[in-house]
């Protein structure tokens, strides 16, 4: 299918799900579903308006109903979830050895693709304390994140948004702070995490954090998630900064590594 043409139907399928979504946090009571599943009203986060086609240019291609990039995303979520359900995971972090190797960019894709699954919802929280940008790459303005929630105590309900995508919600915004170490791995933080996972059955939660090798962010947030997944560029990560990071991260939680811009791949 020619990009226009995807562009076309996923404005018109966004159109469609616009006229009878609208869920998260304390989910208002959803509409009845094939086989029993609810399907989510998000009627008490805040709403935002994302452009598909301008998400769909930046490479955030999930968005998209047909396409051969968002094939291997699905390709890279099934795999994922088969090995997040054989050990009933549902906190997993995204991350990358070092800076620019599109940690983001699997991570956006990565949660609008999932949340194309028929049978679960999706969170996706912005952890980079340092760059607070996923708000910026979706493209909407956002005064509040997660360091307002560690540091202000504001409630979840004001500063989760649901950005037009069905099943998707956003945690991201806010200033940026220095002393991000310690809160991402402060007691209030896996306190956070923890009430995420359990607070709906269905719902994956994904986190994208600093890279590895910049800083101990990462490091500090690893003991609190289920599953870790590892951004690679192919042709600019060192075999060395890779080992590295690993050799930095639990190894029984990793999922696996995501080889980023492979013969123009993912």
């Amino acid at each position: 299918m020619k990009l226009s043409k995807a562009l076309e139907k996923a404005k018109e399928e966004r159109h469609a799900a616009e006229g009878r979504m609208d869920q998260e946090p304390g989910q208002a009571q959803p509409a009845e579903g094939r086989r029993g599943w609810h399907s989510p009203d998000y009627t008490k986060s805040k709403s935002v308006s994302v452009s598909t086609e301008e998400m769909a240019r930046k490479k955030y291609i999930s968005v998209l109903p047909e396409s051969s990039e968002a094939d291997a995303y699905k390709v890279l979520r099934t795999q994922i979830q088969q090995r997040a359900q054989e050990r009933g995971w549902k906190t997993i972090m995204v991350t990358s050895a070092v800076q620019g190797e599109g940690k983001t960019l699997t991570a956006i894709n990565l949660a609008v693709s999932m949340a194309k699954e028929f049978h679960q919802t999706v969170l996706l929280v912005d952890c980079d304390l340092k760059q607070q940008n996923i708000h910026q790459c979706l493209g909407y303005e956002s005064r509040y994140g997660l360091a307002d929630y560690l540091l202000d105590d504001a409630e979840l309900s004001e500063l989760i948004v649901w950005p037009g995508i069905a099943k998707l919600t956003v945690l991201s915004g806010g200033r940026t702070i220095s002393g991000s170490t310690e809160l991402l791995g402060s007691p209030r933080m896996s306190h956070l995490v923890r009430d995420m996972k359990e607070r709906y059955e269905d719902r994956y939660i994904l986190f994208d954090t600093p890279p590895v090798l910049v800083g101990a962010d990462a490091i500090a947030f690893a003991p609190f998630v289920d599953g870790i997944v590892v951004t690679v560029e192919s042709g600019r990560t060192s075999l060395a900064d890779v080992k590295k990071a690993l050799s930095l991260l639990p190894k029984d939680k990793l999922l696996g590594l995501v080889l980023n811009r492979h013969d123009r791949g993912i």
